[in-house]
């Protein structure tokens, strides 16, 4: 018997730590948000949430309307990180956001 396909749920990504927050290029080690409740996990959680089909996350553009989804992207040397999509070397959806409590 086959269990039946869930969803995935889906969270607005609002704040990151960083390990060096003035640096505009250093890795996320957290991504929060809030809706009912507040929330905290570490990029690895994210990641593994992402990979798993358990969860969507997408960061709302500054000033806009408009909502990018978050995506797994893997650097040259095969290190998975956090990135939304069109990201370009000019504009870090998710580095540009707050620090998170």
């Amino acid at each position: 018997m086959t269990s039946p396909q869930t969803r995935p749920q889906t969270a607005q990504i609002r704040c990151v730590n960083k390990r060096d927050r003035p640096n505009p290029f250093e890795r996320i080690t957290h991504v929060g948000g809030y809706g009912s409740s507040q929330w905290k996990i570490t990029q690895e959680q994210a990641i593994a949430m992402i990979e798993r089909g358990e969860w969507n996350f997408y960061v709302s553009l500054p000033g806009s309307a408009k909502a990018v989804w978050v995506e797994v992207g893997a650097s040259r040397f095969g290190n998975k990180y956090l990135r939304t999509e069109g990201d370009d070397d000019t504009h870090n959806n998710l580095l540009n956001l707050p620090e998170c409590p």
